[in-house]
């Protein structure tokens, strides 16, 4: 019998992200309920970041804290000229860096075990940036860790908002019913910002469904945003979608 067998698992993720974990899920005998708890648009004024673009050959450091703000300013900067060779790439995430690498940019910071803001900022190359100039690539009002930080030790941090995050207006009056049934048998979550725009989505009854139901996530930060909301069981696991895959898999089959 499949590993899954029998399992409804609710993925968060943007819709144009959740190929992956739907279809491993799927050939795991699960099943995938895709509920997208952000949504990903472009930005509505695009000069800003044209600006940023023309200057970039101006910056030491890029840092792109997303593969969304890889897929939103990869193109415009390859339409615009050639990517600087000087230009140090920074991200946090292995996802990012494979968005990189299909574009050609292969030679990229990143941290080697937790893939957050906080372990990029404990990388060595990072604590030395006096006068550096650094180019944030990332969504409307990210968190302000990396570059509050970067700025304290000495750096001149400008920020590009390439994409807006937002949350999406769905109906959640079918998964309620679904859930309500106890047809919802685990969660995962890959941002903070998703787990706030679902806890506020699906509303007080879809709140308590929430708090009972296995929660995972590959980041600490998460988890705990997750017991602060008053999950209660609540699972951290590897990286990426084959760490919650393996997440499940141990949950499950344990």
């Amino acid at each position: 019998m499949p590993a899954l067998s029998g399992l409804s698992i609710l993925v968060t993720r943007p819709a144009h992200q959740a190929t992956y974990l739907v279809n491993r899920i799927k050939s795991l005998g699960g099943e995938p309920l895709l509920f997208p708890v952000l949504e990903i648009t472009d930005v509505e004024d695009v000069r800003p970041l044209l600006s940023i673009i023309d200057r970039l050959h101006e910056f030491d450091f890029a840092i792109f804290v997303s593969p969304n703000a890889v897929d939103k300013a990869l193109p415009l900067i390859c339409k615009n000229a050639p990517f600087p060779s000087h230009l140090k790439v920074a991200v946090v995430g292995k996802g990012s860096a494979q968005k990189l690498s299909s574009y050609g940019i292969d030679k990229v910071i990143l941290p080697a075990h937790r893939f957050d803001s906080e372990a990029l900022l404990e990388l060595e190359i990072l604590k030395q940036v006096q006068q550096k100039r650094i180019v944030i690539f990332r969504g409307n009002e990210g968190r302000k860790l990396l570059g509050e930080t970067l700025t304290n030790r000495g750096a001149i941090v400008e920020y590009a908002e390439c994409y807006q995050r937002n949350k999406p207006k769905t109906d959640v009056s079918a998964l309620l019913a679904y859930w309500s049934r106890g047809s919802v048998h685990a969660v995962t979550i890959t941002s903070s910002e998703g787990l706030h725009n679902l806890f506020d989505m699906v509303g007080e009854v879809g709140q308590q469904l929430l708090k009972n139901t296995p929660f995972f996530t590959a980041h600490e930060r998460i988890a705990e945003m997750a017991k602060d909301l008053g999950l209660k069981d609540i699972n951290l696991t590897e990286s990426g979608d084959d760490g919650l895959i393996a997440g499940l898999l141990s949950y499950f089959n344990r």
